[in-house]
């Protein structure tokens, strides 16, 4: 298993984000990880 640290623009702003995975995956599939968790994290509403 390997760490990756990704950064993803999102809502104008750049965000940093670790992966961790298998050394075998495609770099398609680290982007749409680190999205998935950027927009986990900040695309939910603060009420």
């Amino acid at each position: 298993m390997i760490e990756i640290i990704v950064t993803v623009e999102y809502k104008g702003k750049n965000y940093q984000t670790n992966v961790i995975a298998n050394k075998g995956i495609t770099c398609e599939k680290v982007k749409f990880l680190a999205k998935e968790q950027v927009l986990k994290q900040w695309g939910k509403k603060i009420s």
